[in-house]
């Protein structure tokens, strides 16, 4: 495979769509260079989070009127706004372009929605854990997770006590977090919960904490193992499972490699890898990932921020990021524990046409519009177009019009 389409490759999957210049730059860096570059970053990351004002929340009493209670709604609803606008914001800026794809790959994975949250302030605290823990070893994020406000309130975790055990957040926990379906039994769910009792959420500053009377602190057996489990010996016991590094690595593969199932081989480096960037240093140097391409539907929101990246449009991107809206995937709002779907399901009808309407407003405002067929393709990190697409294409005068059609293009869509 010629450098240029290996940086390509590896781009398209390591961020939310390489520009000219960032092709430009890997092929003269070289494809190991740029991996490096990409997993462990030697540059600092300037990040700045939004300034929210205080949950409005906090200041309301038994005594405050329904007009005060639908006042400090209506400001919990401009703080979802206020700091979704600011992660698509940072996708499209962000100069570690692999790190904040981690991010959203997390927010995925520990699929969590603001819609039963309902505090911008949790929302964020939560990506502070995947931006601290997303390279790290996998234990100690699950012990950050098991921790967090957000999640527990998500999982009904608050609700889960000595007395009255809830069993949301252990059979996610093993199910969609850590091991995978078919590694665990339904006593060790109901086991597990018990390890999780306890942890109650203060709506006034947003901190989780143990109430010791809440909690069962009796011998549990999980997984073939009896002692007094608690939230830090249940996520080591978990992730010392030999279907925990795998779990993680097909999940891992599935979102950067391909929708086909992982090789055996790069299950096997990617499971000894140890933390999470050696994982990643694993999958994307393996030979199996330089043969993947065209295997991976992007999701809407990495088809938009790529094509905001790719065409130079700054200044107030607002009205494109209301495209997510109609395309199904709007960040902080995952549809279910599950997260958001993949693959074909991306690709009805209906999302084509949507896609269409959002690249014809993208095109508009392009700053970098291609001359032709040709640039369009590098212009979009497009290896080459189908004879049909490039008929179409190249059927069209107008260069937006053009650039809209690439944009909805199978071709662009499929990485």
């Amino acid at each position: 495979m010629p450098e240029r389409e290996k940086a390509a490759h590896l781009l398209r999957r390591a961020t939310f769509g390489p520009t000219m210049r960032e092709v430009d730059a890997a092929e003269q860096r070289g494809f190991e260079a740029t991996l490096q570059m990409l997993v462990r970053p030697s540059s600092p990351d300037n990040l700045s989070y939004p300034r929210l004002e205080p949950d409005p929340y906090a200041a309301l009493t038994r005594q405050s009127t329904r007009e005060e209670r639908q006042a400090a709604q209506k400001t919990r609803r401009e703080q979802v706004q206020q700091i979704t606008g600011w992660w698509l914001d940072r996708m499209v800026t962000a100069e570690r372009q692999l790190a904040e794809k981690l991010v959203f790959f997390w927010h995925g994975h520990w699929a969590t929605s603001v819609q039963k949250v309902n505090s911008a302030h949790l929302m964020l605290a939560q990506q502070q854990i995947f931006r601290s823990r997303a390279h790290g070893p996998f234990g100690d994020f699950v012990k950050a997770m098991l921790r967090d406000s957000a999640l527990i309130l998500w999982l009904d975790g608050q609700r889960n006590t000595r007395k009255a055990p809830n069993e949301n957040l252990a059979r996610e926990l093993m199910e969609l977090f850590t091991l995978g379906i078919g590694n665990y039994t339904e006593a060790d769910v109901k086991e597990a919960a018990r390890a999780l009792t306890g942890w109650t959420i203060d709506r006034t500053t947003g901190v989780a904490s143990l109430e010791p009377n809440k909690f069962d602190d009796g011998q549990k057996m999980i997984l073939g193992r009896t002692a007094k489990f608690d939230v830090d010996s249940l996520a080591d016991h978990l992730v010392s499972q030999a279907a925990a590094p795998k779990f993680v690595a097909s999940r891992l593969w599935f979102r950067f490699g391909s929708a086909e199932p992982i090789p055996s081989s790069v299950l096997e480096s990617m499971s000894a890898a140890g933390d999470v960037a050696s994982m990643m240093t694993a999958m994307l140097r393996s030979e199996e990932f330089g043969r993947a391409q065209g295997q991976l539907v992007k999701q809407p929101v990495e088809w938009l921020v790529g094509a905001v990246r790719q065409l130079g449009i700054s200044g107030d991107r607002s009205a494109f990021y209301k495209g997510l809206t109609a395309l199904d995937q709007v960040p902080f709002r995952p549809p279910s524990v599950a997260g958001w779907p993949s693959g074909n399901a991306w690709l009805t009808t209906f999302s084509a046409q949507t896609r269409l309407r959002v690249a014809e407003a993208l095109a508009a405002k392009a700053v970098t519009v291609p001359s032709d067929t040709d640039e369009a393709a590098r212009v979009l990190c497009v290896d080459a177009w189908t004879d049909r697409t490039r008929k179409l294409l190249e059927g069209v005068k107008d260069p937006r019009r053009r650039l809209a059609l690439a944009l909805a293009s199978p071709e662009y869509a499929v990485h």
